[in-house]
Parts: structure tokens; C-alpha cells; sequence
């Protein structure tokens, strides 16, 4: 299974969420690709089995994913304070990967019907939807 996890920024999220992952199947191979170094970098430290960085990697490596996750940015041409070129986002919203979004406000993307949770405790659930889904693979 091609799990992509993409962020930008600092790379918190995506951090994180490689983390609980790689705590619960550190078999699975992880694809982190960052909009900018410094996510690329701080997914890698937390154990991404591989990294890159910017919109060719994103455009490439979503055309064949199984799995992509991030924040809900990544579906949005110029989110992410313009990190999310309409190219990534293309390629992203355009895969036939199973997409699991992590609902975050800076993004100015609202989702009606999600619970408040905390920043946290959405990427603790993005991480048991990715486990449970790779049962079905």
C-alpha cells in the first residue's frame, strides 16, 4: 500500500501523524513529501521511510497512491498561506487514492458536521482511519 502524508508549514502535522503510524505499523512504508524543506525534514526525523520536497513530488507520486493524507489544504489550490499550488492540489483532489483530510481553520476550509476536537486529537484520528484502512489491502 503507497501511503503519501503531505504537509507544509512546519511539518507539525505531518510529524505527528508519521509517528502514530509508524508506532502502530513501522512495516509501512511512509512517502512524506513537504511544500517546503522544513516539513519534508520533520517528517523524516519522525520516521518517514522517504522524503521530498515541492509540487513535482506531489504531482508524481499521487498519480499511483493507495492512500494520501494531510490537512484539508492540500485539496485547495493556494492553501496552506499559498504552499498549495493548483497543480498539487489537482493532483492530490484528482488521485485515485483514498483521501483521509485532517479538518484544520487555517486552511479557510470549514467541514459542516465535524466534532471540535483539537489539532491533536484530529491527527490520532487520521492515524487509526489509516491503520484500519490498510486491513482492507
Amino acid at each position: 500500500m503507497k501511503i503519501l502524508i503531505i504537509d507544509g508549514q512546519g511539518g507539525r502535522m505531518g510529524k505527528t501523524l508519521v509517528e502514530l503510524l509508524k508506532e502502530q505499523a513501522p512495516e509501512q512504508e511512509l512517502i512524506a513529501i513537504g511544500t517546503n524543506t522544513m516539513a519534508t525534514a520533520a517528517m523524516l526525523k519522525a520516521g518517514a521511510d522517504y522524503g521530498a520536497t515541492g509540487e513535482n513530488p506531489v504531482v508524481y507520486n499521487a498519480a499511483d497512491a493507495d492512500l494520501i493524507a494531510g490537512p484539508i489544504g492540500i485539496i485547495a489550490a493556494n492553501s496552506l498561506l499559498g504552499e498549495i499550488t493548483p497543480a498539487m492540489a489537482n493532483a492530490v483532489s484528482g488521485s485515485r487514492a483514498h483521501k483521509v483530510l485532517i479538518p484544520v481553520t487555517r486552511c479557510n476550509l470549514t467541514v459542516a458536521g465535524v466534532s471540535d476536537m483539537n489539532l491533536n486529537e484530529y491527527v490520532r484520528r487520521a492515524a487509526e482511519i489509516i491503520l484500519d484502512m490498510r486491513k482492507k489491502y
